[in-house]
């Protein structure tokens, strides 16, 4: 299983790299390219969504590249309520963070719009996807939680934040595909956001959760989970000791969720090009290590119209594996 990690994010990683090569400026300190950023943020607080416009919103501040950053969560309608928000105000002065779900939710009619109704500024990080439990928990690793769910699908609930057939639930699905369980059995409890999803891991809901490596690795150095596996097909530096799930027992199985940001559909193209330079030049700020490094994110780099036919070619591909699993 290639996940959705495709040809078009293995060329943004070296965009990314180039693109930093040719920045100008020193990595302590830049020059202003955006005097501020509303960051809207479609789920609630906690989640992945929120953790990327936050931790983002930080580093383009301490490095000067933009002079300040706000924040206004707006959960609901698995994100299509911020989404025709931002349609609605077409003010340029916001920006919002979205990832993966935006193709899967339009794709299963959640919300009326897709981001052809945006303006796509950038793909900015990389998230691994992972399988956690409670640190109490009686499943110590991903083998004994396949070995549960092939005995009785139905005697562990997995949760995730998002909806039934959305990214958590495909990630899960694809992980169980790839170790020889039936993708299509388990039972899987949606919640409308990350923090959510994470307290009902925490409280008993749920006994095992599916979510980003940034999300589970916080929680995991608290003390408060245990990472089963992490879909990245070789080990990750933030957690070395983690396994991924292709050595844990599922070959192949291999997830990142792109994360990135979206303008107003009214936004000029000199205003969306003045985005896209502060987030180029962020990536050789010391700021951004330390924010990048604490979250276990993946640098990449999608501007403009490469963002545009890297979501095209996304769509493509997700939709035929959704047809394939049986969630469209």
């Amino acid at each position: 299983m290639t996940g959705f990690k495709t040809s078009a994010f293995r060329t943004s990683v070296c965009a990314a790299t180039l693109l930093a090569a040719f920045s100008l400026g020193s990595a302590q300190a830049q020059d202003q390219v955006v005097e501020k950023i509303h960051f809207l943020v479609p789920g609630g607080a906690g989640g992945g969504w929120d953790g990327t416009a936050r931790g983002t919103g930080e580093a383009l501040t301490n490095s000067g590249l933009v002079g300040s950053a706000t924040y206004e969560n707006m959960s609901g309608g698995g994100g299509g309520r911020a989404i025709a928000h931002l349609i609605e105000v077409n003010d340029p002065g916001i920006m919002m963070v979205n990832s993966t779900p935006i193709v899967i939710r339009s794709l299963q009619g959640v919300f009326p719009q897709s981001f052809r109704d945006l303006t796509p500024i950038a793909g900015t990080i990389g998230d691994y996807a992972t399988l956690v439990v409670h640190r109490e928990s009686e499943i110590e690793d991903f083998a004994q939680l396949l070995e549960t769910l092939k005995e009785d699908p139905s005697s562990v609930a997995i949760g995730g934040g998002s909806v039934a057939g959305g990214m958590d639930h495909l990630v899960t699905a694809l992980i169980m595909r790839s170790a020889g369980a039936d993708p299509t059995a388990l039972r899987y409890i949606p919640y409308d956001a990350g923090g959510k999803a994470m307290a009902g891991l925490l409280s008993g809901e749920i006994q095992a959760l599916s979510t980003g490596f940034s999300e589970g690795i916080e929680l995991a150095r608290q003390g408060e989970v245990r990472i089963l596996c992490v879909t990245s097909l070789e080990r990750l530096e933030a957690s070395p000791d983690t396994p991924t799930c292709d050595e844990a027992g599922a070959p192949g199985a291999e997830f990142v969720n792109w994360r990135g940001f979206f303008a107003a559909p009214g936004i000029s193209d000199a205003q969306a090009d003045a985005y896209r330079q502060a987030f180029a030049e962020m990536y050789e700020t010391e700021a951004w290590v330390e924010v990048r490094d604490r979250n276990g994110w993946v640098d990449i780099f999608n501007g403009g119209e490469d963002f545009t036919a890297f979501l095209e070619a996304q769509e493509e591909q997700i939709g035929d594996l959704m047809r394939e699993l049986g969630f469209l």
